[in-house]
């Protein structure tokens, strides 16, 4: 499945955040990870995020899709991390 990852976590936070979803995905921008991932790898990533973030505090957004076949992402302006490993 393709998973795009959307986080806003607490500064104190948000380095162990993105250490663990460098892992598993590619960062593309500020608190935006994408990649390529299987449903075992997919729960694994949650659960390792859910031990660090405080639910009432922070927020994970997933957007899954079954293919990349029909997503598209147009990057205009400055670009951020991750953008070297697009052939």
């Amino acid at each position: 499945m393709y998973v795009i990852l959307v986080y806003d976590v607490n500064v104190n936070r948000v380095n162990k955040v993105l250490k663990v979803a460098r892992k598993y995905l590619h960062w593309v921008q500020n608190s935006v990870l994408e990649g390529e991932l299987t449903e075992a790898r997919y729960r694994k990533l949650k659960a390792e995020l859910l031990a660090i973030i405080n639910e009432k505090e922070d927020s994970l957004l997933f957007y899954t899709f079954n293919t990349r076949k029909y997503t598209s992402r147009e990057a205009i302006g400055v670009k951020k991390g991750g953008e070297e490993w697009i052939l």
